[in-house]
């Protein structure tokens, strides 16, 4: 079954929906099912909104998803499946689908009648596996544009583009990514929940940009401070809760 919960994600005083789904199975049939059980009742309810799909509820012994078709029934409910949470062994083969796998495992907040405090303590994220420390690991340089439905993936590193990353391109990094020119695609940073990762690219036009699992997606548009400038993605942690992310220019001497 799928039981779909609702996040939001804070942006400079604005939120946006992130829907976790809790499956219980991955095989396609048994997605689709779920999903029409779920949402059946109301078909248009969400409308491209990103969705997580939280693993922890599928054994192990499951074989191996196709990721392809799982997104596509996503999308036929209005969902667009971009990360996983809780992946245990299906993480590698959910990463090399193009989706983000997230380490933390912070569940939506429900009422207990705890004090905030003690409810903020809780609710923390655990962390499912260590964030990588990528020291010694050389970059992994691009230097050639990458076109639409490319991706890069630097596993335990940085990447450093030196070309354009297309509409409809995706990067993906353990640690950084430092984009050199146009990025006009996705940009995942952090994939292992490094909240430490960054994204500084010279001339910002994404889809979408993460780092450790929290997004940002501007289908309404792109800031006029931001647009075609030197910025650079990262999180603050500055209040009680999940980190912040924050997009902001970047100066260039």
């Amino acid at each position: 079954m799928t039981d779909p919960s609702i996040k939001t994600v804070g942006f400079k005083g604005e939120t946006i929906q992130v829907v976790r789904l809790h499956l219980a199975s991955l095989d396609a049939q048994q997605v689709e099912a779920a999903l029409v059980q779920s949402l059946g009742a109301s078909p248009d309810f969400f409308d491209g909104e990103l969705a997580v799909a939280d693993l922890g509820g599928v054994g192990d012994s499951s074989s191996e998803p196709d990721w392809g078709r799982i997104r596509e029934l996503c999308a036929e409910h209005g969902l667009r499946l971009v990360a996983v949470a809780n992946a245990g062994a299906f993480g590698d083969g959910a990463r090399a689908a193009g989706l983000s796998v997230l380490s933390a495992t912070a569940q939506p907040r429900r009422a207990s009648g705890r004090p905030p405090a003690e409810e903020a303590a809780a609710d923390a994220p655990a962390q499912a596996e260590p964030a990588p420390a990528p020291v010694g690991a050389a970059s992994l340089l691009v230097e050639r544009p990458l076109r639409s439905g490319q991706q890069v993936y630097a596993r335990g590193r940085d990447v450093v583009l030196l070309a354009l990353a297309s509409a409809g391109s995706e990067v993906i990094a353990d640690g950084n990514i430092h984009v050199y020119a146009p990025l006009r695609g996705r940009a995942l940073a952090g994939a292992r929940g490094d909240t430490d990762a960054r994204i500084i690219t010279t001339c910002f036009e994404p889809e979408l940009v993460s780092v450790a699992g929290i997004f940002q997606t501007f289908d309404d548009g792109i800031p006029e401070a931001l647009a075609r400038r030197p910025v650079q993605v990262r999180l603050s942690s500055s209040g009680p809760g999940e980190p912040t992310l924050v997009i902001e220019p970047l100066s260039i001497v």
